[in-house]
């Protein structure tokens, strides 16, 4: 009995050690700590830094393309991808805008109306992808020019006035509330509880293992009864919905819906879920590491600034980040492979 007593807890504590080796070697630690130890000399080259100010500052863009970035992890956990969703982010607070000021449509209609229109715009990636055949990358470049120039054509290039009176709407996407010194935008709930949804699609709902077993090896999965075309389709829906979504949290906060608003924003996202640990090549994803991947992004784009280095140099830091990262998680890979 004593030599079985004494099996167990050495075989538990060699499991608790793989789990500790399987945690340090996984692509969103070696994020984590990238971020910690971008947090540590930004804190250190300037004292603002960590102010309740900056932070609050941080935060309140944050959320907007963290959305973004859970919907593109799940589409490029199952090996496809949307480059269409900064277009979508400027088109649907356009067309709500519209409706409401020349159409005379209430607001909450209007709203409705511009989700359908991110359902529609998903839809038409989904369908294209999966039943005709052509590239994710393909498609949704030339619904990014179709969409960047419908808003553009829509409003003539010029910014609208977002809706700005006290009201339901208003308090729901863009209101604001104080924790102590910190001032936080509602989106930052948005990006919570669509943050903890994403999670558990992904790692404890069936819909999660499909995702993955289609981004691996989709002739596999189908073969064992997986709907691939029907789950991409949905996935497509979802990121493009989640696009709008943010672009209208974005419009009601400044009070304006920019045509050209998300411009890039499509790359930048994919650097969060790339940077997080979640594979270009489908099969693994992470919304943990996306979203330790969307807090570096911004606090390289804040801390540079803050530091004196010129905003335009932000593209020369992330594209740096991101081939460190592509390369850290490589060679993870590969050591996971051997061991």
């Amino acid at each position: 009995m004593v030599q079985q007593v004494g099996a167990v807890t050495s075989e538990d504590g060699a499991g608790r050690a793989k789990g500790r080796s399987g945690l340090m070697r996984s692509p969103q630690f070696s994020s984590f700590v990238i971020l910690i130890a971008l947090v540590a000399v930004f804190a250190l080259a300037d004292g603002n830094f960590l102010s309740p100010l900056n932070i609050s500052n941080m935060m309140a863009f944050l959320p907007e393309l963290g959305i973004i970035a859970l919907g593109m992890t799940l589409l490029l956990t199952a090996g496809e991808f949307d480059l269409s969703v900064g277009a979508v982010f400027a088109l649907a607070p356009v067309v709500v805008m519209l409706l409401v000021q020349n159409a005379g449509i209430d607001i909450g209609v209007a709203l409705l109306a511009g989700l359908l229109l991110c359902i529609a715009i998903g839809a038409i990636n989904g369908v294209i992808v999966t039943k005709i055949g052509i590239s994710s990358f393909l498609v949704t470049l030339s619904m990014l020019l179709i969409v960047r120039g419908a808003a553009l054509y829509f409003t003539q290039g010029f910014p609208l006035k977002s809706w700005d009176q006290p009201g339901f709407f208003v308090t729901l996407l863009a209101g604001s509330f104080n924790i102590g010194a910190f001032r936080f935008y509602t989106s930052l709930w948005w990006f919570i509880g669509l943050s903890l949804l994403a999670v558990y699609v992904l790692r404890y709902a069936k819909l999660g293992n499909w995702i993955s077993a289609i981004g691996s090896n989709r002739s596999a999965a189908v073969a064992r009864g997986v709907p691939a075309d029907a789950v991409k389709i949905w996935l497509f829906i979802a990121t493009s919905v989640l696009a709008g979504l943010a672009g209208m949290i974005s419009a009601f906060r400044i009070s304006a819906a920019s045509p050209v608003a998300g411009t890039g924003y499509e790359l930048e996202v994919i650097a969060m879920v790339v940077v997080g640990g979640t594979a270009l090549t489908g099969g693994r994803g992470t919304i943990l590491g996306t979203i330790v991947g969307a807090l570096m992004l911004r606090a390289i784009r804040n801390g540079i600034v803050l530091v004196g280095v010129p905003g335009l140099a932000y593209n020369i830091f992330v594209g740096v980040i991101i081939l460190a990262m592509l390369i850290l998680h490589a060679l993870l890979q590969k050591n996971a492979a051997r061991s």
